[in-house]
């Protein structure tokens, strides 16, 4: 069954780093990363939350994501975006996507999360055993990558009958069931 989007706490933070070096190249300023030649640029959500993602510049406005997004909805891991800086000094925000990567994004929420349970740790390592990979807001905020190979079906089909609270982002629950009318 798929899911609608959650109710989402208002969690404003820069996309993870997918290392475990986290923050290593957060400078704070111009959101350059001198160690791998990324930028940050900016993604606004449907709700008006604002994140930033590492990206790689390939010229002409266009950059490969290097994160997943946590609020914005219909973009994944490894796109290819454009995005245009609207002030001198400013990062660049998100326009639109120039192509797909093939790769899918979920949200899910984990409670209690993961760092404290077992049993939410257990749904993470479920994922990763189908070949998924993902970053986390915090221990109970995730958004999983779904590479190309792997069945969406099967992976969305674990979460509901695990009884897990996640949602469709990339690609949004509204352009996998456009004939279903929201919940009142």
């Amino acid at each position: 069954m798929a899911r609608r989007p959650l109710a989402r706490q208002r969690i404003y933070l820069d996309g993870g780093r997918r290392t475990t070096q986290l923050m290593r190249d957060s400078l704070g300023s111009g959101g350059v990363s001198n160690s791998d030649h990324q930028v940050k640029v900016q993604l606004t959500g449907p709700d008006g939350e604002v994140e930033t993602l590492w990206a790689f510049p390939l010229g002409d406005d266009l950059y490969e994501l290097d994160n997943t997004p946590w609020y914005a909805y219909g973009v994944s891991w490894h796109d290819v975006i454009e995005a245009r800086a609207t002030e001198p000094d400013g990062l660049p925000e998100f326009v639109r996507v120039v192509r797909k990567s093939g790769y899918r994004t979920l949200r899910l929420i984990l409670d209690p999360p993961a760092d404290k349970n077992a049993d939410s740790q257990a749904v993470l390592d479920r994922l990763t055993q189908f070949g998924c990979s993902y970053e986390g807001a915090n221990p109970g905020y995730i958004s999983i990558d779904i590479p190309p190979p792997v069945d969406l079906g099967q992976v969305t089909q674990f979460l509901t009958t695990s009884e897990q609270r996640w949602e469709h982002a990339d690609p949004p629950y509204e352009e996998l069931h456009p004939n279903d009318a929201p919940a009142a």
